[in-house]
């Protein structure tokens, strides 16, 4: 074999094997492309808001579903400040959702311990803004108290924010309820 032909032949499997890295290059990427066009969910729940289509292209910071965990339902209840002191974290709630009638069960699992007072936000020049207009008839403020739901009646499909009737039973026998809006 000449000279010639042997550079020929080494050129043209040098030229082969950059060819085939390029190849399992391009295999490499198409699966990695493969895997992640897969979504998969950290937790057991519900796809909710899809707005894909087939040929849609994911963009970073553009939500375009979501997944509600199954296991993080809870109902927040709005009590009047003066019955916050008859509600403990672990009494028993029961919880009447809007459109069923067999009630679920719960229990406090938290109190709010602080709400927003609108006329204390500072204005541009960062003193309080107080409103020119005050009523000095004060309605009890509502707390925010949260409710972990131990128990969901069998045919009750849970839903993010739907309506709810709370009785908390204190350990004296006076009930109390508060309702979420």
């Amino acid at each position: 074999m000449s000279q010639e032909a042997a550079q020929q032949s080494s050129g043209a499997a040098a030229v082969a094997g950059a060819a085939y890295r390029a190849a399992v290059a391009t295999l490499d990427l198409a699966k990695l492309d493969l895997a992640r066009s897969v979504v998969r969910s950290p937790v057991d729940g519900y796809v909710t808001n899809l707005r894909l289509r087939p040929g849609d292209y994911a963009t970073v910071g553009v939500t375009r579903v979501a997944v509600l965990d199954a296991s993080s339902f809870w109902i927040t209840g709005y009590f009047e400040e003066t019955k916050i002191q008859k509600i403990h974290v672990g009494s028993p709630a029961q919880i009447e959702l809007m459109g069923f009638d067999r009630p679920a069960s719960g229990h406090v699992e938290s109190i709010g311990r602080g709400i927003e007072n609108s006329n204390d936000a500072p204005g541009p020049l960062g003193l309080p803004n107080v409103a020119a207009t005050f009523s000095w008839v004060r309605l009890a403020q509502r707390i925010p108290v949260r409710i972990h739901i131990d128990r969901v009646p069998s045919g009750v499909e849970l839903a993010a924010g739907m309506t709810a009737t709370v009785e908390i039973v204190p350990a004296d026998p006076e009930a109390i309820t508060g309702r979420r809006p």
